[in-house]
């Protein structure tokens, strides 16, 4: 996003990511309920808000990142705090 708003900026536009984490979607659903449930459970488990977001979250900060003019160049971290779990031993990704 960085690069993209050097870019991007001289065109006079904005750039912003979001990267949600596990999204309660009927493809989520699937998932949690078949041969990788216990990872997910766990990641979940783990994670510093404890459960998965709705759309709605999700949306919201799309909202938030389309009202704020100023922010460009960033990416959103909407993962319930999954990574900061990975980050502080917490959360092994070789554990799945």
């Amino acid at each position: 996003m960085q690069a993209a708003a050097l870019t991007w900026g001289d065109r006079g536009a904005r750039v912003t990511s979001i990267s949600p984490g596990i999204v309660m979607t009927p493809l989520a659903r699937d998932e949690m309920s078949g041969p990788a449930a216990a990872g997910y459970r766990r990641m979940i488990d783990t994670s510093p808000a404890g459960r998965v977001a709705s759309p709605d979250e999700i949306a919201d900060a799309a909202a938030f990142l389309m009202g704020a003019p100023f922010i460009t160049g960033a990416d959103l971290l909407i993962d319930g705090g999954v990574v900061a779990a990975i980050a502080g031993g917490r959360y092994s990704v070789a554990g799945v």
